[in-house]
């Protein structure tokens, strides 16, 4: 495996567990309606990397087949982050 792919199945494997990680407590809020500036920090990461080039470069080589078939990859859904982003944002105003 090239470095560029390790480093890609890392940075994916952080930003999943932070996507996981707001998912849930963004359940959470909405069941206890909590302020959501708990949670601001690790939103704007999710959404720094989904505008970034790392997200396309890191989409491109799971579209191709070059990431672990084991490898949870729920951030590079397209609507993934885009909805958790938009739920955030219904719940923050």
């Amino acid at each position: 495996m090239t470095n560029k792919v390790e480093e890609s199945i890392n940075r994916i494997k952080k930003m999943e567990e932070i996507f996981d990680e707001v998912q849930r407590k963004i359940r959470k809020m909405d069941d206890e309606i909590e302020d959501c500036s708990l949670i601001q920090s690790e939103i704007r990461m999710l959404e720094e990397y989904y505008q970034s080039e790392e997200w396309k470069q890191d989409f491109i080589l799971d579209e191709n087949g070059l990431l672990p078939t084991d490898l949870k990859r729920g951030v590079l859904s397209e609507d993934g982050i885009y909805n958790l982003l938009e739920q955030f944002a219904e719940l923050d105003r």
